[in-house]
């Protein structure tokens, strides 16, 4: 009797994990189908549109970037605040900060350090114009390439293409900014007295270009600022606020 049950309960296993592999391969054989389908409706859509169409897309989310990028950076704080994109004492100079924290400077260092973030920020009050027209006058010679790559590829693309004008643009009002809010003021002083101690020690003396430093970090914080609002538009269809911006981008979900 109880091999009998034995037997039977035997046969309901099989059974049962027999169905359970059945169904598995089912579901697996689905799951393919859906997947097969998706990519294929992705390369239908992709081919739904015009190479002109694409370019508009990518440069109206670039426009959007510069836009939302620079309201961000200009606003106060919009640098000093940021992490991402805050300028720190330079590099090559840090030998003049550590003796100057060392001669109780610490208050002249850390204002003259806000005040490279505060030339950075208002001098981004005028990069919307100068950033809208390098995207407007920038040629894409290869549109599809870039709306199927990396979440900041054509960020990318719009910083090797520009950066060299965007830069004889906007280091004057970098150096307006500059003026306006006194880096001077506290980087001479600091510079002065730490050139004056190598004479002694024979060290190289500091001569850091501010204008040409702060231009550089001002303009790469407003590509990191484009290229996150790029990978929004990218991932989030909320942020497809456009006809255009719909159609292209939607080929990526």
């Amino acid at each position: 009797m109880k091999k009998n049950i034995r037997n039977s309960v035997l046969i309901i296993l099989v059974t049962l994990f027999s169905s359970i592999g059945y169904s598995q391969i089912n579901i697996n054989k689905l799951a393919n189908k859906i997947k097969s389908e998706l990519s294929s409706k992705k390369n239908e859509n992709s081919s739904l549109l015009s190479t002109e169409e694409v370019v508009k897309g990518l440069k109206e989310a670039l426009n959007i970037g510069v836009k939302k990028g620079v309201e961000k950076a200009s606003a106060s704080g919009g640098f000093l605040k940021n992490d991402l994109i805050r300028i720190p004492f330079p590099k090559e100079a840090k030998n003049v900060r550590d003796k100057a924290m060392q001669m109780g400077l610490d208050t002249i260092v850390e204002k003259f350090e806000a005040t490279l973030n505060e030339a950075a920020e208002e001098a981004c009050k005028t990069a919307t114009p100068i950033f809208i027209n390098a995207i407007t006058n920038m040629s894409i010679s290869d549109g599809f390439n870039i709306l199927k790559g990396e979440d900041n590829a054509a960020t990318i693309y719009l910083k090797n293409q520009t950066s060299r004008e965007l830069y004889k643009l906007f280091i004057p009002e970098i150096t307006k900014a500059i003026e306006k809010v006194k880096s001077t003021d506290y980087w001479n002083p600091l510079v002065t007295k730490y050139n004056q101690t190598t004479r002694l020690t024979g060290g190289g003396k500091v001569e850091t270009d501010l204008n040409k430093y702060v231009t550089d970090r001002a303009i790469d914080g407003i590509f990191k600022l484009i290229a996150a609002q790029e990978k929004e538009i990218r991932k989030n269809p909320m942020q497809r606020t456009s006809d255009i911006l719909k159609k292209v981008f939607s080929t990526l979900d």
